[in-house]
Order: C-alpha cells, then sequence, then structure tokens
C-alpha cells in the first residue's frame, strides 16, 4: 500500500509531465543560466506544478530544486526535485530525459519518483517497500563479475575533472560491455536489471537522490566514488547491482 507521500509524489510527477510534454515543441525558448547550463520554460513549469501539488498536501514541507533553490519548511521532510534531468536531450529531442523527485527526511533518503514519460517508465520506490517499475517490482541482476558485466557512464570528461578518469578507464576496459547513456536512465537500467553499473561524476544531490532510492530499494548499492554514503553534498556516484560494488570501488582507491 503507497504511503500518502508516495500518492501526492507520483501525482506531482504526472502533473509535471503534462508541462514538459505541452513545451516538446520545435519552437521552444532555451536560456542559459548562470552556470551555463540551458533551462527552458518546461524546466521552470515543472518545477512549479510540483511544488504546489506537494504544498498543497504537505504545507509544512520545505524543498530543494535545481530551479527555484531551497524552500525552508517547519518539519524534517524535504522535497528534492529536478523537474527535467537532461535538459539537453529535451531540448535536442532526444527522448531520454525525466523528472526526479524525492523525499528525504532528516539525512535520510526515503522516497524516489522517476518519471520518463517519452519512455514510458515510472519508476518509484520507498524505504523498505521495493522499487517498481510502471507498477511492477523489479530487482537488480545477479552478475557476480565484472567481466561479465555491463557498465553505463556519464560524461568521461567529468572524471578527468575529478582526477578518476584512470579508474574508471580501466573499469570499462574490464567490464564485457559500456555505454555512455548519462543522466537518470543508466539507474533505471541497473534498479532492472538490465545493466549492472552505474559510475557517474560532477552531479548535485537533485540528479541522484530519487535513483538513489530506487537501485537501493531494487536490492543494489548507492555510494559516491571513495564509498561513502549519499548526502546533499555528494558530487560523484556509483551504483552497483551489490554484488559487484566492492570491486568497482576498488578502481577508484586511488583517486
Amino acid at each position: 500500500m503507497p504511503s500518502q507521500f508516495l500518492k501526492v509524489a507520483l501525482e506531482a510527477a504526472k502533473n509535471a509531465e503534462e508541462v514538459i510534454t505541452a513545451y516538446y515543441t520545435d519552437d521552444m525558448e532555451v536560456e542559459l543560466k548562470e552556470d551555463e547550463t540551458p533551462v527552458t520554460l518546461a524546466d521552470r513549469g515543472a518545477e512549479k506544478v510540483i511544488r504546489e501539488t506537494i504544498k498543497q498536501a504537505f504545507p509544512d514541507h520545505g524543498f530543494l530544486g535545481e530551479e527555484y533553490g531551497t524552500e525552508e519548511g517547519d518539519s524534517p521532510y524535504v522535497w528534492i526535485i529536478d523537474p527535467i534531468d537532461a535538459t539537453k536531450n529535451y531540448i535536442r529531442k532526444i527522448p531520454i530525459f525525466g523528472t526526479q523527485i524525492a523525499l528525504m527526511k532528516g539525512n535520510d533518503l526515503i522516497l524516489g519518483v522517476s518519471n520518463a514519460p517519452l519512455l514510458n517508465e515510472l519508476l518509484y520506490a520507498e524505504s523498505g517497500s521495493g522499487a517498481f517499475l510502471n507498477g511492477k517490482p523489479i530487482a537488480v541482476s545477479s552478475v557476480t563479475q565484472p567481466e561479465a558485466a555491463m557498465i553505463c557512464h556519464g560524461g568521461l570528461r567529468w572524471f578527468t575533472e575529478k582526477g578518476t578518469f584512470p579508474g574508471v578507464y580501466n573499469l570499462i576496459n574490464k567490464v564485457a560491455r559500456s555505454r555512455g547513456f548519462g543522466d537518470f536512465y543508466m539507474y533505471h537500467l541497473v534498479a532492472s536489471a538490465r545493466a549492472d553499473v552505474v559510475v557517474e561524476a560532477a552531479i548535485s544531490v537533485w540528479d541522484i537522490a530519487a535513483i538513489t532510492v530506487i537501485v537501493r530499494e531494487a536490492g543494489g548499492k548507492v555510494t559516491d566514488i571513495q564509498g561513502r554514503p549519499i548526502t546533499k553534498a555528494t558530487d560523484s556516484l556509483v551504483a552497483t547491482n551489490g554484488v559487484l560494488h566492492d570491486a568497482v570501488l576498488d578502481y577508484f582507491k586511488d583517486a
């Protein structure tokens, strides 16, 4: 039985989907933010409708979103929002983009929703309740050896900037298959046993909060590249089926 938190999060994701698909046209307006990353009316409109939907149910909760920043609440609950993860894909009509909504209580991530409307993939999870794809339970793979694994990775130049490129290079050359899907989608693949490992650098908490809960509840493990727990300050990520986690971290021991 989904909690009221999850019901509201799913409603917010669907409301955001309406905004996002309405703006998915050939003449969308694109601006550059101060950090030189693009933003559209869909990003801003989707985050607004997510916040409004959640506030109606939980007016005392706080928010941390990519587009509208921090809004303090009067409770230990904070919603973490990325209205369109992979905005650059969205702009270029690559259908791999999605809405990320997570709930944190204190320092603990307890809920995650990841909705990819053009892929028809809605993943969600709550702590202790398992993970689901379009309403059906999912679980990570049982691959036990890196040589048999499929790895997904984010942009390679970020590993160079973080000083971790040798690790990811050696890992890619060890595994059976590697693909640079990037963004949220590679975590969808790990959570549903279609891939086994994700390594990513140069991230923000709204990029990975929701999928952290989803992968974990699917039976996997998520840490940063040094093996530390996920926090609001995390800027790198390793997500695996759990069995492979220590072997993958070994590639980054000297980073």
